[in-house]
């Protein structure tokens, strides 16, 4: 199987009230994980919270995840920063402490054009011995990822990968299409939710959910489902996943950093699976209400009695 292939969650980032990483409950969370089935770990995400995270706090996560896999599953490590120096210094220690493979975004707030970008991820990867996945996340970035310079990069051996976030749905199935027609040099999974089941169908390799977290099995199941070619079972599957994810729309007028993740949290502490929801600053917890609203849909799921 190939580095980014299959259910790959974007761990959480648990927290004391204090601020300081919740390492038992990373430890709880990661073995949650794995026991549902998920053929890999993606921690230092945006699910991670890893902009909220110092360089040391970073390394912490990254080593402590590791060991706790204890070569399990692949741990792919994100290295989000503004230029190909920075984020080769977090590839290189990411790399150092065991990780699988680093994901990379484009350059942060430089101003950079397409075929800068395209260095970027060249200079990155040429100053590693793993792999690197492209990381398109436009609303955290500069711009989209051309379909056209990501295939390229595959072919050069630059990137192994690409996890789609973009949401962009038809940039996704032409990247798919583009992908294949080059004899697939990359993996390509999506960031999606609520969309696995149709984008197993048209030729997604995996999917890197952020309610994984919650729901490890069931997405397990859902790709099981696809790769055996059972639709209906996989259309019911993620239907289910879907009312699930109606916990993401409980939090409103939420920053983006704050809802979604937010909900997860609440649901992974109303489980045991993490010892609480706790936020980094400044960042706000999801309030008593909320929380309450959010563990009424995981029951009604099934997932909490």
């Amino acid at each position: 199987m190939s580095i980014l292939r299959g259910v790959v969650p974007p761990v959480l980032t648990p927290f004391h009230a204090d601020g300081s990483l919740d390492l038992a409950s990373l430890d709880s969370l990661v073995e949650h994980l794995i026991g549902g089935g998920v053929h890999g770990l993606f921690v230092l995400g945006s699910s991670g919270q890893v902009a909220y995270l110092t360089d040391a706090e970073r390394d912490t996560v990254v080593e402590h995840v590791i060991a706790t896999d204890a070569g399990r599953v692949p741990v792919m490590v994100g290295t989000p920063d503004l230029t190909a120096r920075r984020v080769l210094d977090h590839a290189r220690r990411a790399q150092a402490l065991g990780a699988s493979a680093v994901v990379v975004t484009a350059p942060l707030y430089a101003l950079n054009n397409s075929a800068e970008i395209a260095d970027h991820f060249r200079l990155v990867a040429a100053g590693l011995d793993i792999p690197v996945i492209a990381y398109d996340v436009p609303v955290r970035g500069p711009a989209k990822l051309g379909r056209d310079m990501l295939v390229q990069l595959g072919r050069e051996g630059v990137i192994a990968g690409v996890k789609d976030s973009s949401g962009d749905d038809v940039a996704f199935r032409r990247l798919v299409d583009a992908n294949r027609a080059a004899g697939s040099p990359l993996s390509v999974s999506t960031g999606h939710e609520v969309m696995c089941d149709g984008m197993f169908l048209l030729g997604a390799d995996g999917c890197v959910p952020g309610l994984a977290n919650v729901d490890p099995a069931g997405y397990v199941r859902l790709f099981e489902a696809a790769e055996r070619g059972d639709w209906e079972a996989a259309r019911a599957e993620q239907d289910r996943i879907n009312r699930l994810f109606e916990i993401a729309f409980v939090p409103q007028g939420r920053s983006g950093d704050a809802g979604g993740i937010g909900a997860f949290k609440a649901a992974c502490a109303a489980l045991g699976v993490i010892a609480s929801g706790t936020m980094p600053a400044p960042i706000e917890a999801l309030s008593a209400e909320e929380v309450a609203g959010v563990e009424a849909i995981v029951r009604e799921a099934g997932l909490l009695r």
